[in-house]
């Protein structure tokens, strides 16, 4: 192996100690591999001094899955390549192979242009590209929020986004992987090919070596889910490694299935005079229409985007707000021609007016500029938290962004909504409340002014995850547990799962020298 792969960590490589969750990490070495042969040697030189490795991608992830806890960054960006392109005759479906690195904005640009660079594809790659682009438009449904998240990352923790509400999670698109394990060895795993025999399984590597193991026995909640291992009877072997938040295996190539797209898509924008009358609606546009996507958006969100628009000239997009818009929901519908999607509105609309709203109340977009504009007022607030947050760390720099994760069952949402309101009132925090509200998933970001506050709302999201366990749901809906959200899964699945789990790593991982920290303390 070359000396130059890896490299002592100086200070122009201080950036790689941090992801979104703002939490900074050490190392003593770091590398930029661009092959899977380059992972591979790496590892093998790591494996003389027993090295703990952390497996970075985009570094777009808030559950601290990407800090290092010493030892070596292995970081994945520079293996960013489109590898070929598959087609399905029976199915009419397209399927795309790449690495890890690619970013998930890459990918929508190479669809929507039909331009890939094909210089190493194989000959079935390039007939499956003559195909395609000669066929109607192609999408990834996996949608979110961050753009600039990697397809290993979002695979890594089986990231989701608004539009899951009707396609779901990132797994549900994953066809095929190669993961690369700490000894060097590789995995080729392809949907359909690899499964347990109830929980028990028998894998064989590329170089033939036998792993002989069970998964684990607990039950996953019925909710979105990303928390943890996945693990169900006679379970494909390929759901294991996704959502492992890289403690299993380094993916180094991925095959991901392609949607037609839609021929329309437009977008609502309903604004209520109060909360109740906003979760009354979501409860029965989900059931009652056919939605891509309902966002939410409380009353103390929609003041923070209107004071950002009247003092930051980075939020001037943002439409003006009356104040009697208390709270907000917005909605996707996809469409294959005009008047169904017309029809999906003007349901829309009645639904709206039956549960308190207004016509005079509501945007709709139905042209590409107008939608953009609702998905920046979508997008915006998670911005102008950061920027809040990143303003109280100038003087209090151990504050992080407090942001939970959890999903409870379509039952429990107004229940779920009254514990946060009420528990953050009486506490006398700020905060605000938005996001994935058709799977009961949304994000309550405390704004904490001092320790004191922090200390106090982690204490609170503590409180809340037991509630939420205990109402069916999830720690962790979209963004995994990385190292920020372990006694969060303790409390979740118990003592005697989380030893399961860590049973498993052994098998892949008997030193636990990837991505140490993530899941579980060993």
């Amino acid at each position: 192996m070359e000396d130059t792969l890896i490299k002592e960590l100086k200070k122009e490589h201080e950036d790689y100690l941090r992801d979104e969750s703002r939490k900074i990490g050490k190392a003593d070495s770091i590398s930029f591999p661009k092959t899977e042969e380059e992972i591979i040697s790496t590892l093998k030189k790591l494996k003389e001094n027993k090295t703990p490795i952390t497996i970075q991608g985009a570094r777009t992830g808030i559950a601290g899955g990407a800090i290092p806890q010493g030892g070596h960054i292995l970081n994945l960006m520079k293996i960013n390549k489109i590898t070929g392109m598959r087609y399905d005759k029976q199915t009419d479906t397209f399927y795309l192979k790449l690495q890890p690195g690619v970013l998930l904005t890459e990918i929508r640009k190479a669809l929507k242009d039909k331009e890939f660079e094909t210089s190493n594809w194989t000959k079935e790659s390039l007939e499956a590209l003559k195909l395609f682009k000669n066929s109607s438009p192609y999408f990834f449904s996996p949608d979110p929020t961050e753009s600039t998240a990697s397809i290993g990352g979002m695979a890594a923790c089986n990231a989701s986004g608004a539009c899951s509400f009707k396609y779901g999670p990132t797994r549900n698109y994953i066809e095929a992987l190669r993961v690369t394990l700490v000894n060097g060895d590789t995995l080729t795993l392809k949907r359909g090919e690899q499964n347990t025999l109830v929980r028990h399984f028998s894998l064989k590597t590329d170089n033939g070596e036998l792993l002989e193991g069970n998964i684990p026995n607990y039950t996953m909640p019925e909710v979105k889910n990303a928390s943890g291992y996945y693990t169900k009877e006679n379970m494909d072997l390929l759901d294991l490694f996704i959502s492992s938040e890289g403690t299993l295996g380094i993916i180094t190539e991925l095959e991901i299935k392609l949607l037609k797209s839609p021929a329309y898509i437009w977008g609502l924008t309903a604004f209520f005079s109060s909360e109740d009358k906003a979760l009354k609606f979501v409860e029965k546009i989900r059931v009652e229409s056919f939605p891509v996507a309902i966002e939410f958006f409380n009353n103390t969100a929609l003041n923070l985007l209107r004071k950002e628009k009247e003092n930051n000239k980075a939020f001037n997009k943002l439409l003006d707000m009356p104040t009697r818009f208390n709270t907000a929901i917005y909605i996707e519908y996809h469409g294959n021609n005009e008047g169904e999607i017309r029809n999906m509105i003007f349901n829309a609309g009645n639904i709206i007016k039956q549960c308190g709203g207004s016509e005079d109340d509501t945007w709709v977009a139905t042209n590409p500029g107008a939608r953009e504009q609702l998905h920046f007022f979508r997008h915006a607030l998670p911005e102008a938290v950061n920027l809040l947050i990143d303003e109280k760390r100038k003087t209090n720099p151990n504050i992080t962004k407090l942001g939970t994760d959890m999903a409870v069952p379509d039952s429990k949402l107004e229940e779920v909504m009254e514990l946060y309101n009420e528990s953050l009132k009486k506490g006398k925090l700020k905060y605000v409340i938005f996001g994935h509200i058709g799977n009961n998933h949304v994000h309550v970001n405390i704004l904490p002014n001092n320790l004191d506050e922090y200390n106090r709302g982690k204490q609170l999201y503590s409180t809340w995850a037991e509630k939420v366990i205990t109402m069916g749901g999830t720690i962790s809906a979209e963004h995994g547990v990385g190292k920020l959200k372990i006694n969060l899964l303790q409390q979740m699945f118990g003592k005697k799962s989380i030893e399961e789990m860590k049973t498993l790593k052994r098998l892949f991982d008997p030193e636990n020298r990837l991505n140490m920290g993530n899941l579980f303390e060993w």
